[in-house]
């Protein structure tokens, strides 16, 4: 099957959606118990039973309301007291379990976490060292980039491949960061994916989805990235929980269980729309923004396991480092490509979060399950004009001019301004 990238805006409108869908599991107890979002298992709510008296009321109210809920969008789903919080079934309204406040900040438990938070590092000539940090290129790239729709091309062009140029970017980055004396693992180090299942493996999980979505009479396949009922496919709904679902579960699962870093790089590139998929046009619009975990919707709350993950990133209590390493790293690629900041208009979909004009929250799948600060770059918008002529000019080292200004390849200046926005959080 031949597919190709449709807007980056509405890649990450559809990712967020797609967390936020209401299938039923496949088990008998089904209809007795909260929903869960595609591939989703079942929340163990004693894992935050290491959480209890590790923050005060006072400062889980205003993690919700200003980060994580904003807007009263726990109010269906929690229920705060002084001394605690209770997350109740949205289907039985019974208790899913309470937490207990600390009652002082001096009284509060020490947190139960792997990573460490930022502090002055002894070394200079090292300032890195004593540090995990992972670098995750997002999406997969090669065989798969067409399927994933990260993937367009102009005319005899060199193609744009989003998997492909997150993992140069991610390679050079790792070299500077092992420079300065970090631990550094790549979660993708090659154009293959990290889950082991396949598309082949999410049909029955795709026929539940259609038939929640209504589509009583799903099609087999689809006819090509144009076809404006590709949606009510089977292979187009397996195909997509095989890449934004199930291989971000497998990198999540890696992070959290095996790397255990003490921050996450995520490395996208950005896209606009540009019509018809087949004969793609380039834009003029090109921009950069960060992502932070955060901005729950109240739907979205509805669903068991986000209410779980939302919570387990909450009292983790890394949202700190996220916003300032993201804002470091927002400004340093700032001022390396130029770029003005991208503006969400939509509240519902992402809020702006620190002085920087650059850092925004946004509730995606990655940045919600890695369960330690996660940096979520989305620098440039791949069908500009001026990004797709200064990626054409491939992986160069020194400078070369580009459209009058002398400037790095577009991967080393990506690197480059990334390890320098890790270098400034963490002195």
């Amino acid at each position: 099957m031949i597919s190709q990238i449709v807007s980056s805006r509405l890649l990450r409108v559809a990712l967020l959606s797609l967390s936020t869908l209401m299938s039923l599991p496949d088990t008998p107890t089904a209809f007795a118990a909260d929903r869960l979002s595609p591939l989703a298992p079942r929340p163990d709510w004693s894992q935050l039973d290491p959480y209890q008296e590790t923050i005060t009321h006072d400062e889980f109210l205003r993690l919700l309301n200003t980060l994580y809920a904003p807007n009263g969008a726990w109010r269906s789903t929690l229920s705060l007291t002084p001394e605690g919080a209770t997350i109740r079934s949205i289907t039985t309204g019974k208790p899913l379990y309470h937490l207990r406040f600390a009652g002082t900040t001096s009284a509060a438990r020490p947190l139960p976490r792997y990573w460490k938070a930022a502090a002055p590092q002894p070394s200079a000539a090292k300032p890195l060292s004593g540090l995990t940090i992972a670098i995750d290129p997002g999406h997969i790239g090669g065989d798969w980039a067409k399927m994933e729709e990260r993937w367009f091309q102009i005319g005899k062009a060199k193609p744009v491949m989003e998997g492909e140029m997150t993992l140069i970017t991610a390679r050079h980055l790792s070299d500077r960061l092992k420079a300065m004396g970090a631990k550094v693992v790549l979660v993708r180090q090659k154009l293959k994916p990290v889950t082991s299942k396949r598309p082949k493996h999410f049909r029955r999980a795709a026929l539940a989805e259609l038939k929640r979505m209504g589509v009583a009479r799903p099609r087999e396949s689809y006819n090509g990235p144009a076809d404006p009922l590709k949606h009510n496919s089977i292979i187009w709904q397996s195909e997509l929980l095989f890449y934004r679902t199930s291989e971000i579960r497998a990198r999540a699962e890696l992070i959290n269980e095996k790397i255990r870093p003490d921050i996450v790089l995520c490395l996208h590139f950005n896209a606009e729309a540009w019509g018809n998929p087949a004969h793609p046009t380039l834009t003029t619009s090109n921009h950069l923004h960060m992502l932070v975990n955060g901005n729950y919707g109240e739907n979205e709350l509805l669903l068991e396991d986000v209410r779980f993950d939302m919570m387990l990133k909450l009292l983790n209590q890394g949202s700190r480092e996220e916003l300032n390493l993201s804002d470091h790293i927002g400004d340093a690629l700032a001022r390396a490509t130029g770029l003005p900041p991208y503006v969400y208009k939509n509240p519902q979909q992402s809020i702006r979060m620190t002085k920087s004009s650059y850092v925004w929250a946004r509730n995606l799948l990655a940045n919600r399950l890695f369960q330690c600060p996660v940096a979520y770059c989305e620098p440039h918008v791949m069908n500009s004009e001026a990004f797709h002529e200064h990626m054409q000019m491939g992986d160069y080292k020194g400078t070369r001019s580009v459209r009058g200004v002398d400037r790095k390849s577009v991967y080393r200046e990506y690197a480059d301004a990334v390890a320098e926005g890790v270098l400034k959080h963490f002195r």
